[in-house]
């Protein structure tokens, strides 16, 4: 009993922490896909900009902005750049098609949460598709056959549902976001780690601890690495304030499409 309760304690801390090396790519990178290709320095100054955004902890907000700066550039990049030297381009596509697969499990139920039955029905024909053709999530013929990808979160679901964003809150290593985004992840890995728990995959595995070590590292690595944004990269100046508008204006139009 105590070395299945050691197990458990060991799997959930190396899966938050697989979580939270994501989601710092994850939050940045798809907010900076929407950014126009040019901005000046009246645009950032401009009352949209300034306004949008609830930010009465800003001084913290802008320390946490620098950390994750120094932590991607000097941490999270290098490794990422290494595994992308090591690793052949068809290796790389097949372990990205197979985190992706099992993140459709989390856009499932939140559709579900949501009342989005076309939503779900989609993301669960992906999922059966990609795990069963797509030999276990390693391809996507799903995509070929016309199913889109759609990524849903809690964070959405309390958004969905009339819950307020609060303020925005930049997390060390986590990166940008607000309080409804941050505990909607907070809740998206819990589930993730009791599922995992229930599940069990590794559990008549010898070295199982050893083998979650290496696919939460993975997993990290992967997120990184499908995400384009660099952290003070943008050319734009007063990047943090234009971060923070496009970040919750996408969250917004996600929570409403």
């Amino acid at each position: 009993m105590k070395i299945t309760t050691h197990r458990a304690c060991t799997a959930f801390i190396l899966l938050y922490l697989a979580f939270v090396l994501a989601g710092c790519a994850t939050t940045t990178a798809n907010t900076a896909a929407e950014i126009p290709a040019m901005h000046t320095l009246k645009d950032v100054n401009d009352e949209r900009v300034a306004h949008v955004a609830s930010d009465p902890w800003e001084g913290f907000n802008r320390r946490m902005y620098q950390f994750n700066f120094y932590f991607d550039k000097y941490f999270y990049i290098p490794i990422v750049s290494g595994y992308e030297y090591i690793t052949p381009t068809f290796a790389q596509t097949g372990v990205s098609n197979f985190f992706n697969n099992v993140g459709e499990i989390r856009t499932f139920y939140n559709s579900l949460l949501q009342a989005r039955g076309k939503t779900s029905l989609v993301t669960f024909g992906r999922f059966a598709t990609n795990t069963t053709i797509g030999i276990g999530g390693l391809f996507d013929p799903a995509t070929y056959f016309g199913m889109v990808r759609r990524q849903e979160d809690f964070g959405q679901t309390l958004g969905t549902w009339g819950a307020s964003t609060g303020p925005y809150l930049v997390m060390p290593v986590l990166g940008p976001g607000t309080v409804r985004s941050h505990g909607g992840f907070a809740v998206d890995s819990g589930i993730h780690a009791t599922i995992k728990s229930a599940v069990d995959p590794l559990g008549n595995t010898e070295n199982g601890d050893a083998i979650l070590a290496g696919v939460s590292a993975l997993k990290a690595i992967d997120t990184r690495h499908q995400q384009r944004f660099r952290y003070y990269e943008s050319g734009y100046p007063f990047e943090y304030e234009i971060m923070r508008y496009f970040y919750q204006q996408r969250r917004e139009r996600l929570i409403m499409k």
